[in-house]
This record gives C-alpha cells, sequence and structure tokens, in this order.
C-alpha cells in the first residue's frame, strides 16, 4: 500500500499546479485580475514558466497561485501541498523545526508558510451555534504569557492575568467549534461574543464563573456545573456539562505547550484557527486526511498575508 504523499502532485511541480487548478477553478479558469471566466489561454515558450495564462479580456499574465497564499513566494508548489498535507494531518499541529526539516527549507521560510497556511484554515462560516434549540458549550482556557500586559504586585484570583486568555463555543449537534482570543474574561467581554456566535433559542452550557451567571436572559436555557464542588455532570440532567470543551482544550493545550512551545498573543489567533479547523474537520465527522486538506487548499483563495503583516 503507497503512502499519500507519494502521489505526484506532492513531488512534481507541473502536477501540482493541475492538482491545484483542479481545486480552486473547478468551475472554470477565472483571471484573477478582471474575474474573466474561461477566456484565457496557456501561454507556450521554451521560457514561459509552469501554469501561465494569458487573460483575453484584460490581456494580463496570471497564474493559479495570483490572490492566493502562494502568491509571490519562490517555494514550489509541490513543497506547499506537502505542507498543507502535513499541518492539516497532524492532530496537535507540527512545528516550523520539523517543517524546515522535512521540506528542505529555511526556518524562516518554515514559519511563514506555517502562518499562511493558518490563515487559510480561517472560516467564513458566520451561522450563529445551537440553531433549532441545540446545546452549546462555552469555557475559556489560558495558555503561555500575554506579555502586553505588565504583571502589577500580586497576582489576584487565579493569577491568570498575565496569561493569553481564549475563548471557545462547541455546538453538540454539529460538533463544531469556534475561538476567541479575548483580552479580558468578565461579562462585559464575553456575554456579547457568546450573544453574536449563538443563537437565541439555543441550551447553552458553561461552569459556575461569575460572567455566566446571567446568561438565561438571552438564551432559551443556561445550564451550568459547579466545578469547584467537583461537579463535572450535573445529577438532575445529564446533558449539563462542559466535557465536549475540555476535549477540545485538552488537544489545543498538547499541541501549544507539546509542539509549538511559544506563542504570542499577535500570533495566537491563528493557531486557534488551526486547532478549529482540524476540530471541525476531523475524522469523527467522516473527514480523513485527503479530504481535510483538499478542504484547506479551497480555502487559500483572498487569504494572502504578507511577511510583515504575519510578523
Amino acid at each position: 500500500m503507497s503512502s499519500i504523499l507519494s502521489a505526484a502532485h506532492f513531488h512534481n511541480e507541473e502536477a501540482a499546479y493541475q492538482f491545484v487548478e483542479s481545486r480552486i477553478w473547478a468551475n472554470g479558469r477565472i483571471c484573477p485580475h478582471c474575474g474573466e471566466i474561461n477566456r484565457s489561454g496557456a501561454l507556450g515558450g521554451k521560457s514561459t514558466r509552469i501554469g501561465v495564462y494569458k487573460c483575453y479580456g484584460c490581456r494580463k499574465p496570471f497564474t493559479v497561485k495570483v490572490g492566493t497564499i502562494f502568491e509571490s513566494s519562490h517555494v514550489k508548489l509541490h513543497l506547499w501541498l506537502q505542507a498543507i498535507f502535513l499541518i492539516s494531518s497532524s492532530k496537535k499541529g507540527i512545528s516550523s523545526n520539523q517543517l524546515h526539516r522535512t521540506l528542505g527549507v529555511t526556518l524562516k521560510t518554515a514559519w511563514f508558510m506555517s502562518h499562511r497556511i493558518r490563515e487559510a484554515m480561517r472560516s467564513g462560516n458566520f451561522a450563529p451555534f445551537g440553531a433549532d434549540g441545540g446545546i452549546v458549550e462555552a469555557d475559556e482556557t489560558f495558555i503561555g504569557r500575554d506579555k502586553t500586559i505588565k504583571p502589577k504586585g500580586e497576582k489576584k484570583g487565579r493569577g491568570y492575568q498575565h496569561k493569553n486568555k481564549v475563548l471557545s463555543l462547541v455546538d453538540r449537534a454539529t460538533g463544531k467549534a469556534k475561538s476567541f482570543v479575548v483580552d479580558h474574561v468578565n461579562a462585559e467581554t464575553i456575554v456579547p461574543i457568546l450573544k453574536a456566535n449563538i443563537a437565541r433559542e439555543a441550551r447553552v452550557m458553561t461552569d459556575e464563573a461569575g460572567q455566566y451567571h446571567y446568561l438565561h436572559q438571552h438564551f432559551a436555557e443556561h445550564g451550568f456545573t459547579r466545578h469547584s464542588k467537583g461537579e463535572y455532570v450535573s445529577k438532575t440532567d445529564k446533558t449539563i456539562h462542559t466535557n465536549t470543551i475540555e476535549g477540545f482544550f485538552s488537544v489545543f493545550k498538547r499541541g501549544m505547550k507539546g509542539i509549538y512551545q511559544h506563542c504570542s498573543h499577535n500570533h495566537l489567533n491563528r493557531y486557534m484557527a488551526e486547532f478549529d479547523f482540524r476540530y471541525n474537520n476531523r475524522k469523527a465527522l467522516g473527514i480523513d486526511d485527503a479530504e481535510r486538506a483538499d478542504i484547506l487548499l479551497k480555502g487559500v483563495v483572498g487569504k494572502r498575508l504578507t511577511y510583515e503583516t504575519a510578523y
């Protein structure tokens, strides 16, 4: 049985272009300059680069890379496809150091490729969670250190003020997750995010934290468990728990601590997009590694990221 990575588009540049074109231009070749569809032709000649077309509308040349995360990159397209597959198929992620060694590119290039790919993982789906009265779990977690915050005196409460703060939602019906990097975990910050991303008819499940106390005023039902008293599933209603989102956080933290190890506040939103993407396209939802990489590839359009912006 041959490996998926033995496919031609992972090793041959011409095959890589054909593979990407078949995904991005599935409904016809589109000029990224003027939007003309199927009114272009391949340029010939020995000196012509692979995959170059000329638009008969605006007369400009283009390739499938224009307007995508691949634009202006000197890295071969088949190496990009290898990176996309490796990142999308690694449950807890893959470090820039590992990509650097595997692909044979510089560490700086591997880091930049990783962030471009994470940008392509961002979802444009704004449908609210918990539609038709479904259950949505909400919780926050803390990771690393937010160096934009200077500690003042003694740490108060749980001592998390200096850490990066993440709020995540999981829709039990669809199995999807959505995460947000937040500056504070108070009601003033959390509640508007929940109201904007959860349907009013939803049943919302949280722990007993103070920022969630008045959610019953905004949603059909608010159930919560008292973790401080050792309660993780309600004794009166077994649907009241946050175990699903705790499972999501466990994978996220193992990846961030074991694979990436360090992450600045400025880049955390992209890492959250990465873990959301893999969770939302996981094997339990019937999506295998090849399909997940295909879904990611179709998301590269309009997600160009320059090095200055990434850094």
